[in-house]
């Protein structure tokens, strides 16, 4: 059984296992290490020097190494497979899961996966070049070829010894694929109703005929809203003729996911591209200084329109104090609404109904959220000293007015950036903030130049 570590014991059980290394007792350290649950093992081998992971490539099989392997960022992967010895390193890619080894072969040089393919398990490699012709982010990219097919004509004992016999090379063993004499899908099989049924009984009078699946070209956001919506853990792929080449499992829409968010992410930043830890420092200047040179230009506005405005605020220089204000309020007004409708986008939940809800709730939003902060901002500005009423009501009526514009522009600009088929989060973040910026300032120094006598 394997053994999970808690964080109380987890340095003093990796400071023995290093001790056991540094010592060369190999039969101690794999006692051990092999008696770990996997997460702790390569997050333990992650900490490992150079000279140590060596000695681990030594004291494992490669079956026992490509769990860990198979558990590392491709970077990592990267760095550690240049270190393997020839031998070791192909008969551990052969014991790995074949979407696992397409990922890696994807990162390195072509020449260098033409090798490693050249001296694998012809029908592993078969598989992966099958996997590598397909484009970038679709379903047939993310599949793995390792699944289980059953005739319909099949009782339950003859599946069940099945799954003794191939169990161990399919990627998953909870959902049987049933196809015909034209390897034509047609049904499916849990794994829970194989092992409730009784043993005689036949695959078809068990199976489920309306069985969901996808093209291996259709977009791998597209198969990770099928495996989402239908709670699915793993969904198969089929060619034209409704043949099954693949299954795409939960586990690598996962990882689908935690990619397209960190890109939104990026992109509702303006910093696409640069997350990435791994990349230095001029590569993330070279994907972020575009957007801010582009945003330093827009900007330019603001400074434009204070310019416009030199006369007011000559007149009255305590406006000034307020502009930070007027300015920030809009950009932290749109930002939220911006997310709402992102998000809403991004899990295809806004259809017209919905958007025509939704711009009523957010103008509603606005509104009360302006009175409440422009009755908050009238009374603190009249504890100031050199203040007056009217100053007050100037800051409040504009913080009221940008705050309900904000939340408005926030809400609309993504959505018709979605009809034009243009990814929202592009125009997000600060694009939105510089927009409301320029409309805050301009609200509150055309408010306060209308009332100028008055002060």
């Amino acid at each position: 059984m394997k053994k999970t570590l808690n964080i109380k014991n987890r340095e003093e059980f990796t400071y023995y296992l290093f001790l056991y290394l540094k010592k060369n007792e190999k039969e101690n350290f794999r006692t051990e290490f092999m008696e770990l649950h996997p997460t702790d093992q390569i997050d333990i081998f992650k900490q490992m020097s150079k000279e140590k992971r060596k000695r681990v490539y030594d004291y494992l099989e490669p079956i026992e190494f490509a769990e860990i392997f198979q558990g590392l960022s491709l970077t990592e992967q990267k760095t550690v497979f240049a270190e393997l010895e020839d031998e070791f390193a192909l008969n551990m890619l052969n014991e790995l899961a074949a979407d696992d080894i397409t990922d890696f072969f994807g990162q390195i040089p072509d020449s260098v996966a033409s090798y490693l393919l050249s001296r694998m398990d012809k029908k592993e490699a078969n598989n992966i070049k099958l996997l590598l012709s397909y484009k970038e982010d679709t379903a047939g990219s993310i599949m793995t070829t390792e699944f289980i097919t059953l005739s319909a004509k099949d009782n339950v004992t003859a599946v069940m010894e099945k799954l003794r016999e191939e169990g161990m090379d399919a990627e998953t063993i909870y959902y049987l694929y049933v196809t015909n004499e034209e390897d034509k899908l047609i049904g499916i099989v849990s794994l829970r109703e194989l092992i409730i049924s009784p043993s005689d009984e036949l695959v078809e009078n068990i199976m489920k005929e309306q069985v969901i699946s996808v093209s291996a070209f259709a977009d791998q956001e597209e198969v990770s809203t099928i495996i989402k919506d239908y709670d699915l853990l793993a969904v198969p792929v089929v060619t034209s003729e409704e043949k099954i080449i693949g299954i795409v499992t939960v586990d690598d829409i996962i990882d689908v996911m935690e990619e397209e968010t960190t890109e939104e992410i990026g992109q509702f930043a303006a910093v696409k591209g640069a997350l990435d830890l791994n990349v230095n420092a001029f590569t993330a200047t070279k994907k972020r200084l575009p957007w801010l040179i582009l945003l330093l230009f827009i900007g330019m506005l603001t400074a434009g329109l204070i310019g416009g405005f030199e006369g007011t605020l000559a007149e009255v220089a305590i406006l000034a104090i307020f502009i930070p204000l007027i300015a920030d309020m809009a950009g932290n007004t749109g930002t939220q609404s911006l997310a709402i409708v992102v998000r809403g986008l991004a899990l295809e939940k806004l259809d017209r109904k919905s958007i025509i809800k939704l711009l009523k709730r957010e103008t509603l939003t606005g509104f009360m959220m302006g009175i409440v902060c422009g009755i908050i901002v009238t009374f603190i500005t009249l504890i100031l000293p050199n203040t007056s009423l009217t100053l007050g009501f100037i800051v409040g009526i504009s913080l009221f007015i940008t705050i309900l514009v904000s939340t408005l522009t926030g809400t609309v600009i993504p959505l018709i950036i979605d009809r034009f088929k243009i990814d929202p989060a592009v125009a997000s973040g600060p694009f939105i903030t510089t927009i409301n910026d320029i409309v805050g300032l301009f609200v509150y120094f055309s408010i306060a130049t209308s009332l100028i006598n008055y002060l």
